[in-house]
């Protein structure tokens, strides 16, 4: 019997993605058997704003390459090994693919997983230099280690009314909730998000779940920061020619904040009269000036060690011109790498079960069909105050 067919996102080269045929997974790693793997059918899978940095051309990432490592499915046929799932789960995927034999793993850090990467520390589906693994921008998608990565939903026919929101515990969700817990935010702290993407909006509806009292938003761009304001978040609008700390200081009485979260990575620019250029390191000197002393800087913006794109030789390569001094006389504490999605997504599931939490709406989750994810990455990329959901088989209800 011949396999069903696949389809997927693929990376043609800076600014392409195209849909094309792809091979049908299989319980195989290389030329070994994977029998502790599951394939599923995708139900949906997203776009993430760390995808438009390869998309853009701003890092190796090789032609070919499918996309995606926002996934969420039902199981279609498991590994031999798969002890505590079965076919007809719908379940989670982590982005990070994690051995859980590791001592890193059993430490919790699925991040930087030693075992599932040749190159170095950690994986991920779909994404450059993480492991060479096939992204789920998909029909249908491996999964290794099923038993450790995957989260099953209680009940399969609750899952899909709340998919809009589940899907975001892929990678999304818990990316901004770690941004925040890193950061120190909890009951009436004030936090200070850079960027109004996806990711920071869900780190603005987490800084809330947390018990903050005051959460900004700072961004360039009108649309998001009119959706965070949307959920009850006080915005700052980067364009300004006005210092960050005069903006600040204006809605809180105070010219630093708590907590900062940097939700926007290297691809930052300047503020003010400056917001149409490039300045890698902006977010991270910002964070040391106006975050009080002994505060902490959570950092899930994503800062990489090849930027072929970059403004200068030094950022090409991840060096960045911080103010790395003041931090340090601030006795500031940072805190960088990939969410651990794993030790967040079973807690934030249940706040979506249980309607603690809209996550969805604070995002703005748009759903697409497969053949119309090239568009979602060029609305992307145009600043949409959207998160693009891919629904491969038109598994969601309009």
């Amino acid at each position: 019997m011949s396999s069903p067919s696949n389809r997927g996102v693929v990376f043609k080269g800076p600014g392409k993605v195209a849909i094309e045929n792809i091979a049908f997974p299989e319980l195989a790693l290389g030329n070994r058997k994977c029998h502790h793997g599951v394939i599923l059918k995708v139900i949906t899978t997203n776009i993430c704003g760390s995808d438009q940095h390869m998309v853009r051309g701003r890092t190796t990432a090789p032609e070919g390459l499918v996309l995606g490592h926002e996934i969420t499915g039902v199981i279609v046929e498991t590994g031999r090994d798969v002890e505590f799932l079965k076919v007809g789960d719908v379940c989670s995927v982590p982005f990070n693919i994690a051995c859980g034999r590791c001592r890193n793993c059993k430490s919790g850090l699925t991040g930087i997983c030693l075992n599932v990467n040749p190159a170095r520390p950690g994986a991920a589906y779909g994404y450059v230099d993480m492991g060479g693994w096939v992204g789920g921008q998909a029909e249908y998608v491996m999964v290794p280690y099923a038993d450790f990565n995957l989260l099953k939903f209680p009940d399969a026919d609750q899952a899909m009314e709340k998919i809009r929101d589940l899907t975001l515990l892929s990678d999304i969700f818990p990316t901004g909730f770690h941004g925040c817990v890193t950061a120190g935010v909890g009951p009436g702290s004030t936090v200070y998000i850079a960027g109004a993407g996806p990711v920071g909006l869900a780190a603005a509806a987490s800084a809330h779940l947390l018990g903050a009292a005051c959460v900004i938003v700072g961004d360039m761009i009108d649309d998001r920061l009119a959706q965070a304001r949307s959920f009850g978040c006080e915005t700052i609008d980067l364009k300004k020619d006005m210092p960050m700390e005069d903006q600040l200081e204006a809605i809180l009485n105070d010219r630093e904040v708590d907590c900062f979260v940097d939700c926007v990575g290297f691809e930052a620019h300047g503020c003010g009269c400056n917001h149409n250029h490039e300045a890698p390191a902006t977010v991270l000197n910002s964070a040391m000036q106006v975050t009080r002393a002994g505060g902490s800087i959570g950092i899930p913006g994503l800062y990489v060690t090849e930027d072929p794109g970059a403004v200068d030789d030094a950022a090409k390569v991840g060096a960045l011109s911080m103010r790395f001094g003041l931090g340090w006389a601030k006795s500031h504490s940072f805190h960088t790498g990939q969410c651990p999605v794993m030790k967040y997504h079973r807690n934030l599931m249940q706040a979506i079960l249980f309607e603690k939490i809209d996550i969805a709406k604070a995002v703005n989750v748009q759903m697409i069909n497969l053949d119309q994810a090239p568009q979602g990455y060029a609305d992307f990329d145009g600043g949409a105050a959207k998160k693009f959901v891919i629904d491969p088989h038109g598994s969601v209800a309009a």
